[in-house]
C-alpha cells in the first residue's frame, strides 16, 4: 500500500462528507436572522472589495504583455 492510497477519499466518504457538509449550511441556514446574514455579507464585502482591487490589476499586468497595454490604454 502505498502513502497515497492511504490518505486518498473514496467516493464513499466524499458522498458523506458532502452531505454533512450539507447538513451544517442547513442548520445554518434555518438558526442565523437576516440581520446576521447581512452582517456575514457587509462583512466578507469589506474584505472581498479591497483585495479584488489590488489582486485582480497585479494578475492582469503580470499576465498581458506591456505592448497589448500600451494598445488597450490608447482605446
Amino acid at each position: 500500500m502505498t502513502h497515497r492510497e492511504l490518505y486518498a477519499a473514496d467516493p464513499a466518504s466524499v458522498a458523506q462528507f458532502n452531505r454533512l457538509w450539507s447538513e451544517h449550511v442547513d442548520a445554518l441556514e434555518r438558526h442565523l436572522s437576516a440581520n446576521t446574514w447581512a452582517l456575514a455579507a457587509v462583512t466578507v464585502a469589506l474584505i472581498v472589495y479591497p483585495t479584488a482591487r489590488i489582486v485582480i490589476p497585479a494578475i492582469v499586468h503580470a499576465v498581458v504583455p506591456d505592448a497589448i497595454r500600451t494598445v488597450l490604454n490608447l482605446i
